[in-house]
């Protein structure tokens, strides 16, 4: 009977899969999860709209900036199959499971596992063979010791091909248990690994990279318990490229101490404290920011602000780490989180219209930002 389950089990999630895309499956049960001809399943999570792109039935990516894009929906137990090749000698790029929706504090990328896509680079502790390894918070127990403890499983034997020659990765995994397969052989992989289930992406890393023939053959689920299950889409989009000013107001003083330095958002706090705002307006909202000041100084003022307040706000931060903002505008109120602990709480904004811009700024001093996501609580007028 349990045999049974699990065999309708299969075929209820292939028949909803192909469905989803559009596609029948193969004879093994795969279905694309790129269709060849534009990005329909894929969102992008902290790139510009043309880092990822779709040429001659291969999804192209720039390289630029740092960051990734993710699958619309999480998997749990799955096989996926995917080619790959770079264009550059010694480029750097990723495939991750388990995934985050958002990338982590103060990094271009999200918690998930890496299996590593790179060309040409060894040394004692990583490798361009297949390394399987987790990133930010996850955790995973890798196959074989790491030669300094990480947790990370280098590959048994060395099956990649060079630049600019085609690979083929098959990655399988069930119930936290992870197999990497490079061109035809599993080298490498991990179990135990937390979470479990979450979104797959691909990562743009410094150059161009390309992939094609990606598909998916979705596994029965074991039911993992909230706690091994990735963080979901809460609705934040990117409005920050990581290549230019796009989306953001600058005048022509201003625009001489703001400027991209890949997924960071940099100014070199001189002049007259100008700030920079988005072109949009907005009403209510939620926004995620991540923030580092290079002063020393514990307190600062809140370097987010919107049109027509004065938000005269003094925060307690960690320097020069990473801090993570997280904003809440409803009305005439306000609240916000640093570093996952209230600091502002119900504050009464006073002449503040329904939909204002979001503005960042210095307060006389170097800083950076990050990871800014917004979600909007209602809709525009």
């Amino acid at each position: 009977m349990n045999s049974l389950r699990s065999r309708v089990a299969v075929v209820l999630i292939l028949i909803a899969t192909a469905s989803r895309f559009g596609f029948a499956a193969d004879a093994e049960g795969f279905v694309p999860l790129f269709n060849g001809k534009d990005l329909g399943g894929w969102v992008p999570v902290n790139v510009a709209p043309g880092t990822f792109t779709v040429k001659d039935g291969l999804i192209v990516s720039t390289g630029k900036p740092t960051g990734v894009m993710r699958t619309d929906r999480m998997y749990e137990n799955f096989i996926l199959e995917i080619e790959w090749r770079h264009m550059v000698k010694g480029g750097n790029a990723g495939l991750f499971i388990w995934s985050d929706a958002i990338t982590a504090p103060g990094v271009p990328f999200s918690r998930a596992i890496e299996v590593q896509i790179l060309d040409g680079r060894e040394s004692e502790t990583y490798t361009s063979d297949g390394d399987v390894f987790s990133i930010h918070g996850v955790r995973l127990k890798p196959d074989r010791p790491h030669p300094k403890g990480a947790e990370r499983c280098l590959p048994s034997e060395k099956r990649s091909k060079p630049s600019p020659e085609w690979n083929h990765y098959r990655v399988e995994c069930r119930d936290g248990d992870l197999k990497l397969a490079v061109n035809g052989k599993v080298v490498s992989g991990g179990s135990m690994c937390r979470p479990r289930k979450g979104y797959i992406c691909l990562e743009s890393e410094g150059s161009e990279c390309h992939f094609r023939n990606i598909k998916i053959k979705e596994l029965p689920s074991s039911n993992p318990p909230a706690d091994e299950v990735a963080t979901s889409d809460q609705g934040f989009r990117s409005i920050y490229t990581g290549l230019d000013l796009s989306g953001w107001l600058a005048d022509s003083i201003a625009i001489e101490h703001w400027y991209s330095e890949d997924w960071r958002l940099t100014c070199d706090g001189k002049g007259k404290k100008e700030a920079i705002m988005t072109a949009l307006p907005y009403g209510d909202f939620e926004l995620i920011c991540d923030c580092r000041w290079s002063s020393k100084s514990e307190k600062q003022k809140l370097p987010i602000w919107l049109s027509s307040a004065d938000l005269d706000i003094t925060v307690e931060k960690v320097a020069p780490q990473w801090n993570r903002f997280h904003i809440r505008r409803q009305g005439n109120r306000m609240n916000v989180k640093l570093n996952g602990q209230v600091v502002v709480d119900n504050h009464q904004l006073v002449g503040v219209p329904a939909w204002v811009g979001i503005g960042l700024r210095h307060d006389g001093e170097p800083i950076q930002f990050a990871n800014i996501y917004i979600r909007e609580l209602d809709a525009k007028p």
